[in-house]
């Protein structure tokens, strides 16, 4: 095998990770076929084949799996490494994925997870898709379901409840005007629930979940939300009881190698102490009656 550089190697990695030329070029900057030629290139330099090409796609054959492991546990030890070296001279990164929601009480509850006696940066990646541990897009994630996956650690960290909510001085009508993600970008289970059961009544989609709560306090329609978000809000209502089908466990995840390191450990600490401090909000078990 000719020497092949790290260069190579994490491109590689790149394009393995976001599942093909494209994702790749989102993250390096290069062109898909800069990429595509240098993949060629690298497999055969390696001498296999490590991806199956289709329209869709890039998926890593049996070998490119196996090297995909392996360059992981290299860039793992590199992190490690990165960490060890900025605890003397800089500062560490620690980067959170977790859903619009979660990332909007983080936000306002930053003094919690972070205080300024703190070494560490955040880097706070907010989606609904479900947090990437295993292939180290972040270093913590909250997940609505046990993971799986061999090397991560999790503790749960309770329920969350869901329910419909309007404005409380909206006009009765409101009742029958639903409002809703739009369906390529309803993920999530409670982003889905609209068009499953109230599809004959939106009057409103948008593309991002943030917006249904805006919607909701400006009369315009009921939204589902997490109760730990409607209960919060006085001047939210709810319309009708807990949509119980939603609930949902919540869990922390970690990357098993590193998972001891200091800053990751004391944001997991903190994160979990804030969310368990409000298991009832969390849980729906705040609901004020009208």
């Amino acid at each position: 095998m000719k020497n092949i550089t790290w260069d190579a190697y994490e491109l590689f990695m790149h394009v393995a990770r976001h599942g093909g030329l494209s994702g790749g070029a989102a993250v390096t900057g290069l062109s898909p076929a800069t990429i595509g030629r240098r993949m060629l290139d690298f497999e055969e330099a390696v001498g296999r084949p490590l991806f199956l090409r289709s329209r869709t796609g890039y998926q890593l054959t049996a070998d490119g799996s196996a090297l995909f492991a392996q360059i992981l546990e290299m860039e793992g030890a590199a992190r490690r490494i990165e960490s060890w070296t900025r605890e003397g001279t800089g500062s560490p990164l620690v980067r959170i994925a977790c859903g619009t929601w979660l990332a909007w009480m983080f936000t306002r509850n930053l003094s919690v997870i972070r205080t300024e006696r703190d070494d560490f940066r955040l880097d706070v990646y907010v989606a609904e898709r479900r947090a990437s541990l295993a292939h180290r897009e972040s270093d913590i994630g909250i997940r609505a379901f046990e993971p799986q996956e061999p090397n991560l650690a999790a503790i749960r960290l309770g329920e969350v409840a869901y329910a419909a909510y309007r404005a409380r001085n909206a006009h009765p009508s409101v009742a029958d005007r639903w409002l809703a993600v739009s369906e390529e970008d309803a993920i999530s289970a409670y982003l889905r629930w609209p068009h499953e059961h109230r599809a004959d009544q939106l009057i409103v989609t948008i593309n991002r979940p943030r917006s249904l709560r805006d919607l909701a306090l400006a009369g315009t329609g009921t939204a589902v939300l997490p109760c730990f978000i409607g209960d919060q809000d006085m001047r939210l209502e709810r319309v009708g009881e807990e949509i119980v089908s939603l609930r949902h466990s919540q869990w922390i995840v970690m990357n098993n190698d590193d998972r001891h390191r200091r800053e990751i450990r004391t944001v997991v600490d903190r994160m979990v102490k804030f969310i368990k401090g409000n298991t009832d909000l969390f849980a729906g078990r705040l609901h004020r009656r009208t």
